[in-house]
């Protein structure tokens, strides 16, 4: 069953520092926003001036899926769309990672435990691409990032389970995940009507 679901990523034009400090990232502003669509199966990128297309495809109530997505893009996103982002059903893979770990872990430690695969690049090597213009090498760095959230994503779902790197020391360690590919409001759906008939 195709679910209406998005993986999404942004990267923005500023820094912290840029804005007064991490307490008012909110004023940071998005340079392209990446998301993979589980209707379509396909990859999309956006910049700042398409975001109303992003919000066109919010308005259909997509479950929404990131990596520290509640406490960074979904607020800085929500200065684009007119509706309340809360509304969504959201999963945050770094939210649910914490509230097992007690702490917090960097998707390039969870990709390279998981996946084998790590972070093209940072976030501050996104902003200096934004700067200076080079707009599809930006394009290139977002989607991978959204590329390593939905197979990360993916995993957690199949196996139940995630790895991360320790930061100090290096060695790989489990974290046990629960959650499925699939929109709550779907599946619920979907038992309702199993149980009529």
């Amino acid at each position: 069953m195709v679910q209406n679901i998005i993986v999404f990523d942004i990267e923005t034009k500023d820094a912290f520092s840029d804005v007064g400090g991490r307490d008012l990232f909110a004023n940071l502003e998005i340079s392209v926003l990446g998301a993979y669509d589980y209707l379509d199966g396909e990859f999309h990128i956006y910049e700042e001036r398409e975001l109303t297309r992003f919000a066109e495809r919010l308005s259909k109530r997509p479950m929404i899926v990131g990596f520290n997505s509640r406490r960074f893009d979904t607020p800085i996103l929500q200065k684009y769309i007119r509706f309340d982002l809360t509304d969504l059903h959201q999963l945050d893979i770094m939210e649910e990672i914490t509230k097992e770990l007690g702490h917090r872990v960097s998707l390039d430690s969870v990709a390279k435990a998981t996946l084998s695969a790590g972070k093209s690049g940072s976030g501050l090597e996104a902003i200096r691409l934004w700067r200076e213009g080079k707009m599809d090498e930006l394009k290139r760095y977002c989607l991978d990032d959204v590329r390593l959230t939905r197979d990360i994503f993916e995993y957690g779902a199949t196996n139940g389970e995630l790895f991360y790197v320790h930061k100090f020391g290096g060695a790989k360690a489990r974290v046990k995940v629960s959650w499925k590919v699939e929109h709550p409001e779907e599946s619920s759906e979907e038992s309702r009507q199993q149980t009529l008939f």
